[in-house]
């Protein structure tokens, strides 16, 4: 099937309009997968008096209004406020004091004072936010850990919803799976503006985030199946960069929107023009063939060809052999498992190895993205660089997987991250600048493995399992992700320890990459088989499907003459 690129081209029309319309969507997986970022931030607060207040002191400084405090107020310090009724208390973030002695106002007591829950809620510093899910539904204090899960719990979404929508779109095909994801992810990111309680809000959120997951895994596949290998690091490679462009519209209209639920609804609409037409995207010709269509993929290419203005049409039966056709469908009759992952001992050291690089990928990302909130300066503008970095990275490696290959890529950029940690870790403390310009390294060097990952994975497994593959990764990845947080948390341990933790792991996996088979200018493979060989030899297996192809190509024009001349 590979052979339909060199008939109807690598890119063309056809293909350029399939691209950016599948491709747009990743636009909405990157502002669902980043949005929390703004919906649940945690303003400056503190616990609530139970009357109005009149007075309010500092340590150094006094103020008639609750809104002038919070430029000079720090979390150490706790805040005197004196109410109308003339009651004095001292408040701390979690806990408040009132004074028994009222008869002066001072910012240091001595005497007497009974300990009270924040049982009248918190201030908020408003200065900044509106309002977000902290803020409405006092997640602080002994409630700070449901906070603390939000991002969690929304990775173990997107974890369940990569091997589930992964193995679905192998059954049941790539079209499909991408218009109940689109439409998912538009219908759930509406209604988890209008969620009432944090639970309605988790478990819609959790929703999103399998859809979400499902329609970033399986467009990988659609858009490989459908260009070339002229094309096709290119065309895989900006399917982050749409990504990256969702996180970029994150940071964005959290500066301009501050309000929780009409930040997530403004985001939310970015997906609906997809929704409207995807039901248009036809089925990879890939899928359909290994479900033995033959009818529906001649249709297919006929369509192809009128589009991107092919004079010469061709014929199935001229794309590849009968005994790959005949391969095909008895492979089609099988069910396939996670298990086929691991068809031999090779194939099973390979899928060991693709999995450490999806969860090594993941883990670097996010433990560097999470390091950029530590920066200093506006956060917004923080999360907008942040992102933008990855674009830059995705072209240097286009180029690295054109010119020297998918895994003489990816593995010097594994080590290259390796090393950064390791530099990072002996520079001074107080050279925060370098600091910084190392990490936006690091994130560079890791954004090209965790970017071509997803091309990688698809090009080393056959059409039969290929969504389970990526699905099978992705689901790896989401499990880097999670860890991630946890591993920027041993901070507390050690200031370095997640360097060393994301060094260690990028070293030993860019070590393993350097045995898996290079896949540049290798054609797709339909078999288990066929990619089983690829590790052993992929210029005997090329050539054997040329050969292959050419014999068919001469028993169409004249059986008979081939036949006598075989005699």
């Amino acid at each position: 099937m590979e052979r339909l690129f060199d008939y109807v081209g690598h890119f063309g029309r056809f293909q350029a309009l399939i691209y950016f319309s599948s491709a747009f969507q990743a636009i909405s997986c990157g502002i669902h997968y980043l949005a929390s970022v703004f919906i649940a931030i945690t303003p400056k607060f503190i616990c609530r008096a139970p009357e109005n207040i009149s007075s309010v002191l500092l340590p150094n400084a006094s103020t008639l209004r609750l809104e002038d405090v919070w430029e000079l107020w720090t979390p150490k310090d706790y805040l005197v406020v004196k109410q109308e009724n003339g009651d004095i208390w001292e408040l701390n973030q979690c806990s408040r004091f009132k004074r028994e002695n009222t008869s002066y106002l001072t910012y240091s007591y001595d005497g007497n004072k009974t300990l009270f829950s924040c049982s009248n809620g918190y201030y908020y510093d408003n200065t900044n936010l509106e309002s977000s899910i902290v803020t409405d539904w006092h997640l602080v204090c002994e409630r700070e850990w449901l906070a603390k899960l939000i991002q969690p719990t929304f990775m173990f979404g997107v974890l369940i919803g990569a091997v589930i929508f992964g193995d679905i779109a192998d059954r049941v095909g790539r079209r499909l799976i991408l218009w109940l994801t689109s439409t998912g992810q538009f219908l759930f990111g509406i209604a988890v503006a209008f969620t009432f309680d944090y639970y309605s809000f988790v478990i819609v959120r959790f929703l999103l985030a399998m859809v979400s997951s499902g329609y970033y895994v399986v467009v990988f596949v659609y858009v490989t199946e459908y260009v070339g290998i002229k094309a096709r690091s290119w065309a895989s490679m900006h399917v982050h960069a749409f990504f990256a462009v969702g996180v970029m519209i994150v940071s964005l209209v959290g500066f301009l929107v501050r309000t929780w639920w009409m930040y997530q609804i403004i985001l939310s609409l970015t997906t609906l023009p997809f929704v409207l037409c995807c039901w248009m995207l036809p089925e990879t010709p890939f899928w359909l063939y290994s479900q033995g269509k033959h009818k529906e993929v001649e249709k297919l290419i006929g369509t192809i060809e009128k589009w991107n203005k092919i004079s010469t049409p061709c014929k199935l039966s001229e794309l590849c052999s009968v005994q790959e056709t005949q391969k095909t469908e008895m492979d089609t009759l099988k069910k396939h498992s996670v298990l086929d992952l691991f068809y031999n001992w090779s194939f099973a050291r390979r899928t060991v190895t693709v999995w450490l690089i999806w969860f090594t990928g993941s883990l670097g990302y996010y433990v560097f993205a999470l390091n950029s909130v530590n920066l200093g300066g506006n956060e917004y503008l923080n999360l907008f660089l942040t992102s933008a970095v990855e674009i830059p990275s995705y072209i240097v490696a286009c180029f690295g997987m054109d010119k020297i290959g998918r895994r003489n890529t990816l593995a010097p950029f594994l080590i290259l991250s390796a090393v950064i940690c390791g530099i990072i870790m002996l520079i001074p403390q107080d050279h925060s600048t370098v600091t910084i310009a190392m990490s936006m390294g690091g994130k560079f060097s890791i954004a090209v493995a965790f970017g071509l990952i997803y091309l990688y994975t698809a090009e080393l497994y056959p059409t039969i399992v290929r969504s389970l593959a990526v699905g099978s990764g992705s689901m790896m990845c989401r499990i880097g992700s999670v860890v991630a947080p946890f591993c920027v948390y041993l901070t507390d341990v050690w200031i370095f320890m997640p360097q060393m933790l994301v060094g260690i792991m990028a070293f030993l996996t860019g070590v393993l990459t350097l045995k898996l088979p290079e896949t540049l200018g290798v054609p797709l493979t339909s078999t288990i088989e066929e990619a089983a060989e690829m590790g052993t030899n992929n210029r005997i297996t090329k050539r054997k499907s040329i050969t292959e192809c050419k014999g068919v190509l001469m028993e169409n024009v004249n059986p008979s003459t081939t036949d006598n001349t075989t005699a």
